[in-house]
């Protein structure tokens, strides 16, 4: 059965937006994107639903986040000065005091709120994959769930492999056609060069996309370049040896064949020109994760450096305890405006558009999770993954451009609806798939237990 799905606007991405526009949906595939009076000529037989003064649009893409950390929502805030002290601090949270269905409460929390705000795919990094894999399946998001892999002691290097392909082995049977998984060698600080190696040729032996969190911040550019810095100091207090090979984290990363994956790297804000070319010409992916890197001070990306490279570039949330909130469409304005101002006040970058914006955070945003072709358009033989934003709202009127409304006047409270693969999984103020009531009684009690 044909449903046509019909708003003020319709924006395709991949070409111009449609006034008075609708989209053909057959089961889980857009059959077909026009104007609704073609679309209605050309199935007489199909439902129509109407969504007024409102835009669709491809669902949104969140491509970095952590699903399993909502729960520590404003938890790390204090630690925000020492980079350091707020990994340890998380670390030690999440092992400790996080049981198995802690981590599925605070992963399916997190889903719902990237439902409310329009995402339909997100590239989740996780200690606890198969918690969110499930979150995921269950709550019927789209995305990628990468297991992260730790080892800075190239002592135990074979343990810690071995952990890891026994885990992906356990994980595989968790996947399904909305659900893949995948591997984060987590970062240059925290995993050796000998298992950054045996983690890439196993990713490629076994096709699996690879996430990793890459010139984050200034201890770790402090870390590989001269060997200093409190990542280096806390490697040496373990009694680990570290010898910095004085080169860039991109370099890093080519000499021990990371980037024969096409990775998708997190954050990149510690890069030159010459690491840009180097990311183009092997098709890594950048997750630009704006907020998260200015609420932790680690600094601004390059992320209109990105695109005159033509590296494919989506933007990511990262977790709730760096942001605070899933809002891909803040994320969107909050990147535009950021790329506009440099540190001295001027527009260095050149001026970035809306458009740029909303192709990240959707065409682009797909590219970069691997999924070109299948979603982050509005195109016949797609996925029918698509969010409905209100263009009606005080703080919207007028709205002349639909592109700029969207990014520069809309947020995840502006959403109508989110439909993955078709199934409707918000609509009308409520979430389909999730049950909040539950959620929110066990979320409070993990928050007392982090409290504690």
């Amino acid at each position: 059965m044909t449903t046509l799905y019909s708003a003020l606007w319709v924006l395709p991405i991949s070409s111009l937006p449609i006034e008075a526009g609708a989209i053909a949906v057959d089961g889980a595939t857009i059959c077909d994107v026009g104007t609704l009076s073609s679309l209605i000529a050309k199935f007489p037989n199909a439902e129509v639903r109407h969504f007024g003064e409102a835009a669709i649009i491809p669902g949104l893409v969140n491509a970095h986040t952590h699903l399993e950390l909502t729960a520590m929502r404003g938890f790390l805030d204090n630690e925000e000065g020492d980079f350091l002290a707020w990994l340890r601090k998380l670390t030690l949270a999440r092992l400790e005091r996080m049981t198995a269905d802690d981590l599925y409460v605070s992963a399916s929390w997190g889903i719902g709120e990237a439902l409310r705000a329009g995402v339909t795919c997100v590239a989740d990094a996780s200690d606890a994959a198969s918690e969110s894999m499930r979150a995921m399946r269950d709550a019927g998001l789209r995305g990628i769930v990468f297991q992260e892999s730790f080892g800075p002691d190239p002592r135990l290097v074979q343990d810690n492999f071995g952990k890891l392909k026994e885990r992906v082995a356990q994980l595989r049977g968790l996947e399904t056609p909305l659900v893949r998984l995948g591997v984060s060698p987590h970062a240059p600080y925290t995993v050796c060069a000998p298992q950054l190696e045996l983690i890439s040729q196993f990713a490629l032996s076994e096709d699996l996309p690879v996430m990793m969190h890459a010139a984050e911040s200034l201890a770790e550019k402090m870390f590989l370049q001269d060997g200093t810095g409190s990542f280096a100091d806390g490697l040496s207090k373990r009694g680990i040896a570290w010898e910095s090979p004085g080169i860039s984290t991109i370099q890093y990363l080519q000499r021990h064949g990371v980037l024969r994956t096409k990775p998708l790297l997190a954050h990149c804000i510690n890069v030159d020109e010459a690491d840009l070319e180097i990311l183009r010409n092997n098709d890594a992916r950048i997750a630009h994760c704006p907020k998260s890197n200015a609420k932790l001070g680690h600094g601004r990306a390059p992320f209109s450096s990105f695109l005159k490279h033509g590296i494919t570039v989506g933007l990511g949330s990262d977790s709730v305890a760096s942001n605070n909130t899933c809002d891909i469409l803040e994320e969107a304005r909050f990147a535009v405006l950021m790329a506009r101002s440099g540190s001295d006040g001027t527009c260095e970058e050149g001026m970035l558009e809306a458009n740029d914006a909303l192709r990240a955070a959707t065409l682009s945003g797909a590219r970069a999770v691997g999924l070109e072709g299948r979603a982050g358009e509005l195109q016949r033989g797609f996925e029918a993954d698509f969010a409905v934003v209100s263009l009606s709202k005080t703080h919207q009127l007028p709205a002349y451009d639909p592109v700029g409304a969207l990014v520069f006047t809309s947020s995840a409270s502006d959403v109508i609806a989110t439909f993955v693969a078709g199934n409707e999984l918000y609509s009308e103020g409520e979430l389909k798939s999730v049950d909040e009531d539950r959620l929110r009684a066990r979320l409070k009690e993990i928050s007392s237990k982090l409290r504690a």
